[in-house]
């Protein structure tokens, strides 16, 4: 039922209007009344009414004025404007605050009950309208998400001038108004020991990711964004004395988050250095990325800054072979790394992991130690993955490690270089493997697409991977969200059967997802440009 309220100073008028109008049938509840808009203004604004009847002319406070505060008030509010006044400048003005109807008095029957009836159609509508959108922006949602992933890499990237990245911005759209800018990277993935295990996830790091992004989204002060399947970043912006405050709410906040699923959930959390200009963002990134690197040589310590990345350096008070801390070059380092490096990574990994070294390096013995375990460290673990060791070692593996123990060659260039090729073998590995998940997806969604319940995380679920690592692979596999993907495939489908049989359009929605077929026509009209009735007829 919709609800309506009545204002008139007449009382005579006002009782045969309540009392004579079969509200109900006309699909309405009469919900209060009151004989000045002063009167009535109080009780608009607690019972919310979806339709006002008001007479134009009363004392205190007339019709328009009424009218032109509640249309401010409670915009979707349809008022319908009585009078025994037939000026045409009140017409006008009524117009003008957003009247719906005109009646002059004597009121009949009949003629509100044509206004009333034309009005319900006319709500209803518009509500339905409205809740189609809401379902379609929501849907819609994963596409913000990508678009705003895409839009930030060029940003730290560094390849957007900063008119680009305002006008970039706005097309998301994107709010990027901070006098002051800082970068939080995240690394956020299930506690494992062995790379087997990349694709499944526990209901507690779900929890993790869900509430990171519902916190986030309510400041405008913080920009969440997923970068990889495991790295997420938080870009703050805002006064350059707020600045500290806000990077101590943000990792706080993560903290508390994070500690809530700590026996499921692996994170680190590097803070990187205020800057006061768009166009530094890149260097912010870069220095943050330096940072997070350091998270291998210390797991105990979840939160890294500048600061403490020089700090805790392995090894900085060695002095000589004997006295090396062992746990300094435990393999498992290694291991991490590899798990979890990147390639931008190396660098500062190989030269943090030798710092802590440093001075014992002089001993061959030590020299010969490091190398071999570096070396086979490498070559077990993607041998867990499947690679050989043939793949891994180059030709010429054996004469670099001889001139790295004998003749005291660069262990770090030779170190870097086994790294970054064991990392480009594992991303292959890895995006071969992200494609057959890809490939068993999209056959399950070409079986599927018709069935309303399909979803990014029914399909997750029959094949066998986690719905987080299933979106990070098809968007950045078919440069499309899994929503948009689905949308046409069923928006192909609905044209075929428009063109090729006569069904009608709420059999076509059913046959290709759609249980609404209102819905399905709002759908068709966003994303085809036009209604499956004026496709149908060629229009």
């Amino acid at each position: 039922m919709l609800k309506v309220f009545l204002v008139e100073d007449e009382s005579i008028v006002r009782e045969g209007l309540k009392n004579n109008i079969p509200w109900r049938e006309y699909g309405y509840e009469f919900t209060g009344e009151a004989s000045d808009g002063e009167m009535a203004l109080p009780m608009i604004r607690k019972i919310r009414p979806d339709v006002l009847i008001t007479d134009i002319k009363m004392p205190f406070m007339d019709g328009l004025a009424l009218s032109q505060i509640v249309t401010q008030e409670i915009p979707d509010i349809k008022i319908i404007i009585i009078s025994g006044y037939d000026e045409f400048e009140y017409a006008q003005r009524a117009i003008r605050v957003g009247v719906e109807q005109y009646l002059l008095k004597p009121i009949t029957r009949s003629a509100l009950r044509k206004v009333l009836l034309e009005l319900r159609e006319k709500i209803e509508t518009e509500k339905e309208q409205k809740n189609y959108l809401e379902t379609f922006q929501n849907e819609m949602k994963e596409y913000e998400d990508y678009s705003r992933r895409n839009f930030l890499e060029k940003v730290f990237g560094g390849v957007l001038s900063v008119q680009q990245i305002y006008e970039e911005a706005a097309k998301i759209p994107l709010e990027l108004g901070g006098p002051c800018y800082n970068l939080v990277l995240l690394t956020l993935q299930v506690k494992r020991r062995a790379p087997e295990f990349t694709m499944r996830e526990p209901e507690g790091f779900d929890r993790v990711r869900e509430a990171l992004f519902r916190y986030f989204m309510r400041f405008p002060e913080f920009l969440v964004f997923r970068w990889n399947i495991s790295l997420y970043g938080v870009l703050i912006q805002g006064e350059a004395d707020r600045m500290e405050e806000l990077e101590e709410r943000c990792v706080n906040n993560i903290e508390k988050i994070c500690l809530e699923e700590e026996f499921s959930t692996e994170w680190y959390v590097a803070v990187g250095e205020a800057v006061e200009r768009l166009s530094l963002l890149p260097e912010c990134y870069t220095k943050v990325n330096h940072i997070l690197a350091h998270r291998f040589f210390d797991p105990g310590r979840h939160i890294l800054t500048e600061k403490d990345a020089v700090e805790f350096l392995p090894g900085k008070d060695t002095k000589s072979f004997e006295s090396v801390d062992s746990a300094k070059v435990n393999p498992e380092i290694i291991q991490g790394f590899l798990r979890e490096g990147t390639q931008e990574e190396t660098e500062d990994f190989v030269k943090g992991y030798l710092a802590g070294v440093k001075d014992a390096l002089d001993s061959r013995l030590f020299r010969d130690y490091l190398l071999l375990n570096v070396r086979f460290t490498i070559v077990n673990y993607m041998e867990m993955l499947g690679i050989s060791q043939q793949d891994v070692l180059t030709e010429d593996d054996n004469e670099k490690v001889h001139d790295v123990s004998v003749n005291s060659g660069d262990l770090y260039t030779y170190m870097q270089e086994l790294l970054e090729r064991a990392l480009r073998l594992r991303d292959r590995e890895n995006e071969n493997q992200g494609k057959r998940v890809l490939n068993k997806g999209l056959e399950y969604i070409e079986e599927n697409f018709s069935d309303e319940a399909l979803s990014l995380n029914s399909v997750a679920g029959a094949i066998g991977v986690s719905g987080n690592y299933f979106s990070s692979i098809f968007s950045q596999e078919m440069k499309i969200t899994f929503i948009e993907y689905v949308t046409k495939k069923r928006m192909e489908k609905a044209k075929k059967l428009l063109r090729q049989t006569e069904k009608h359009s709420g059999e076509i929605a059913a046959e290709v997802g759609y249980k609404d077929p209102h819905y399905f026509s709002f759908v068709f009209k966003k994303t085809v440009g036009c209604t499956p009735r004026e496709y149908r007829s060629g229009k």
